[in-house]
């Protein structure tokens, strides 16, 4: 079992980083990133600023503590500081956060798909899951590490030949896009919102303020406590290699952003403005303007994107559910052959949950990017929030632990309700509310203990 959710604590860190990219790009990145760029500008790019400012906080505030124990998943942490209480509520909470974005990250791999072979929605949806589950189900973490190294090189090959074609495209190359795109204000990479007010200052998720803080504790929530990514971390064999991986894999998610944001630009300068869905622009270009050899090439890309990320998924949310809920909680005496065997029909059920969780998505008009990264910041700040209170905090015990965590989700309802910020705000607010509910609840404990004794 712990070869099949870990790897043996043998792979080098080059590969857990070009993993880690992988999983975390997805066919997101693929689609709805240039959308996005075609439907705005650069704006994005700030955000990832902030991805690598958080990562470097996880190498060297989150992952110090991870190695010191023999740690099968993030949420093992939580049990060892806080209790099992609070590690079965932090799993449940990334199980959810994980099925609802990755339902969406489905979705989006299936839109090109059903445009390619003409087919209904839902069997592209099938195909694509059964594909992923097929080598997690056999090769577990090692295999989706190995296979994820190949993947990257592919899609960003595919990325790469698509911007060739693009600029051959236009009737003078590369100048086209800077004379079309420039007149738009497509190249715009920072915007600072003060002359937007108070209230559009937060609500633009693109400011720049907005997007270093929302990108870093974005960052620190998804590398430092979702499974997705802690899991390949803990796979390597030791403290620096598990930081060189999450720092090397920020440097390259940045120079990988931009590149698929000038994707966008370019087929804005290609197009022109259009009255298409954004995650429709650039498969619509693969499909009807590519050869169809180069056009293989590009879906094989996209679907090498869509893989990395659901197999990824698909690891994390087994292991998960099996190390941090279902083997605390049996009083069964299993074998590693059970452990196995039950391992791996875990993987399966996910795999119809997140299929069945795709579904729900089909209709919605919002780029798909915005919808899994909005998803993710909803849960983020009550699980990075935990972390760092236990971190932080030392006399923290479990009952502010979960309080604090359980006061920042209904103050994030809340504010996705009245729609009060920007989505790059909630991960951030979130943690604040938490560290500080958490906190005021361990000082008054310790007050009642001082009272009693």
């Amino acid at each position: 079992m712990k070869d099949y959710f870990l790897g043996s604590d043998n792979i080098p860190w080059w590969a857990v980083c070009f993993s880690i990219v992988a999983a975390e790009t997805s066919t997101l990145t693929f689609i709805s990133i240039p959308g996005l760029a075609y439907l705005t500008n650069l704006n994005f790019l700030q955000v990832t600023i902030g991805f690598l400012i958080g990562r470097f906080i996880v190498a060297f505030l989150f992952l110090p503590a991870y190695f010191k124990g023999d740690l099968q998943t993030a949420y093992s942490y939580l049990e060892n500081r806080f209790g099992n209480k609070t590690r079965s509520f932090a799993s449940l909470t990334f199980i959810f956060t994980r099925v609802a974005a990755d339902g969406v990250r489905l979705f989006a791999t299936a839109i090109p798909i059903y445009l390619i072979l003409k087919i209904d929605p839902v069997f592209a949806i099938i195909i694509t899951a059964l594909t992923a589950l097929l080598y997690t189900y056999s090769g577990g973490l090692k295999g989706i590490i190995w296979v994820d190294v190949f993947q990257m090189f592919i899609y960003i090959g595919g990325a790469i030949t698509a911007g060739i074609f693009i600029l051959n495209s236009l009737p003078d190359g590369w100048n086209t896009v800077l004379s079309t795109a420039s007149s738009d204000n497509k190249f715009n990479i920072f915007n600072f919102g003060f002359d937007e007010g108070f209230a559009g200052f937060i609500k633009n998720p693109y400011t720049f303020l907005g997007g270093i803080i929302g990108g870093a504790f974005l960052s620190m929530a998804s590398h430092g406590t979702d499974q997705l990514i802690v899991q390949r971390l803990l796979a390597t064999k030791q403290l620096k290699s598990a930081q060189k991986a999450v720092i090397g894999s920020g440097v390259i998610v940045i120079l990988q952003f931009a590149l698929f944001l000038v994707l966008g630009v370019m087929l804005y300068a290609h197009y022109g403005p259009m009255d298409v869905k954004s995650d429709e622009v650039f498969p619509m270009f693969i499909i009807n303007q590519l050869p169809e050899g180069v056009t293989g090439l590009i879906i094989a890309g996209l679907l090498a994107a869509a893989m990395s990320t659901l197999s990824g998924s698909l690891s994390s949310l087994s292991s998960s559910t099996m190390l941090d809920l279902y083997l605390p909680k049996t009083k069964k005496i299993l074998d590693e052959k059970k452990k196995l065997k039950i391992s791996r029909l875990m993987t399966i059920a996910w795999a119809i949950l997140l299929i069945v969780s795709s579904l729900f998505f089909m209709q919605s008009t919002k780029a798909v990017v915005e919808i899994a990264l909005s998803i993710a910041s909803f849960t983020y700040g009550g699980l990075l929030g935990i972390f760092l209170l236990g971190i932080l905090i030392k006399n923290s015990r479990q009952k502010d632990a979960l309080t604090g965590f359980i006061v920042c989700i209904i103050f994030i309802i809340i504010i996705v309700t009245i729609n009060l910020t920007g989505w790059t705000w909630y991960t951030f607010i979130g943690v604040s509310v938490c560290i500080l509910t958490g906190g005021i609840s361990t000082k008054l404990s310790g007050e009642r203990n001082n009272i009693n004794n």
